[in-house]
């Protein structure tokens, strides 16, 4: 009788052919995962939110307002219904697409998140990739040679650049190319009626403070996985036959970091989307940043849970693939030992 080729992969020891219901078992449970640490989210956002001193009505209104002209709002709002009635609302309409109306303006937040997400994007994303390409060189220069003077240099000031707040580096970034050298303008307003690529030197400053701290970051991430290749046996064999330091980086070294380099550029997308409220706020730029700072100072629940929603969503993504790509390269690199 003959035995058929998945027979074969399990007698011999290899896994066999995933069908559609060995797919569901692997696919089921991360999505259970996702759907409940999104809902986790989402229910810690709403009460934290609740908690703080104030209201929208009042956020709006004013602390000092008659209370019968707050006890209106409120009721317009749907802020005199029980908390949970109104987070179970705003579930029903997230599962239907609806993430519900701003309790500022009455206004849509679906839409609204999508534009400001496009701005914030136009930001993140270049700061995004320069992170982790620039992170990915710097470690490993320095891991070529951790102990001499200008490995310990890099180390030295990638932490501290990590160690600067936000909000500092964006002042020194301002101070240095807009105020000193006159190279930028020092805030990034949009024009009226138009979008930020009409005038791309208002990205730059914001692209700037995302991308010093992230690529930072990511180095110290990296240094130490690099570290540790560069001291294999075949890292060292391949620098004393001769082969060029940038072609060993390429063929030897980046191969063995690719699953420390997905998580970490995994983390660092989520980091990054959540990180630019800062960065937006101070700089003027009308990104999903400062729409969520604004959201919070107004107490516009919906809006903030909309905002949270999204950036868990990204950051989910961004880890679930990294986890997919890590697993890929550990089963590359056990093939080839």
């Amino acid at each position: 009788m003959r035995t058929s080729r998945s027979g074969r992969a399990g007698a011999d020891g290899g896994a066999p052919a995933a069908g559609p219901r060995g797919t569901l078992r692997r696919v089921l449970p991360a999505a259970v995962r996702c759907a409940a640490v999104l809902i986790a989210v989402c229910v810690a956002v709403f009460a934290v939110t609740s908690l703080l001193p104030g209201d929208a009505a009042t956020a709006a209104a004013g602390a000092q307002a008659d209370p019968r002209r707050l006890a209106e709002l409120r009721a317009q709002a749907g802020l005199d219904r029980p908390a949970w009635q109104r987070l179970a609302d705003w579930f029903g309409g997230a599962v239907r697409g609806d993430l519900g109306h701003s309790l500022v303006d009455g206004g849509a937040v679906a839409p609204l998140l999508g534009s400001r997400l496009t701005a914030s994007l136009l930001i993140a994303l270049p700061s995004w990739l320069l992170a982790v390409v620039l992170g990915t060189a710097a470690a490993i220069l320095v891991a070529r040679a951790p102990a001499s003077r200008a490995g310990r240099a890099g180390a030295t000031f990638a932490a501290a650049v990590v160690a600067i707040p936000d909000t500092a580096l964006v002042a020194l970034l301002v101070l240095l190319l807009a105020v000193t050298l006159g190279w930028l303008p020092a805030v990034s307003l949009v024009p009226a009626g138009g979008w930020a690529l009409d005038r791309p030197e208002i990205l730059v400053l914001p692209v700037l403070a995302l991308t010093l701290p992230a690529a930072a970051w990511t180095a110290r991430m990296l240094l130490g996985p690099a570290t540790d290749v560069y001291r294999r046996r075949f890292v060292q064999d391949a620098l004393l036959r001769g082969v060029s330091p940038a072609r060993c980086a390429i063929r030897h070294v980046l191969p063995h970091l690719v699953a420390p380099l997905a998580q970490a550029a995994a983390v660092l997308a989520g980091a990054l989307l959540a990180g630019t409220a800062v960065v937006e706020s101070v700089l003027g730029y009308p990104g999903l940043g400062q729409l969520l700072a604004a959201s919070v100072a107004a107490r516009d629940t919906p809006v903030v849970q909309g905002i949270a929603l999204l950036v868990a969503a990204v950051i989910l993504a961004a880890m679930t693939g990294a986890d997919a790509v890590a697993a890929r390269a550990a089963r590359r690199a056990g093939a080839v030992r």
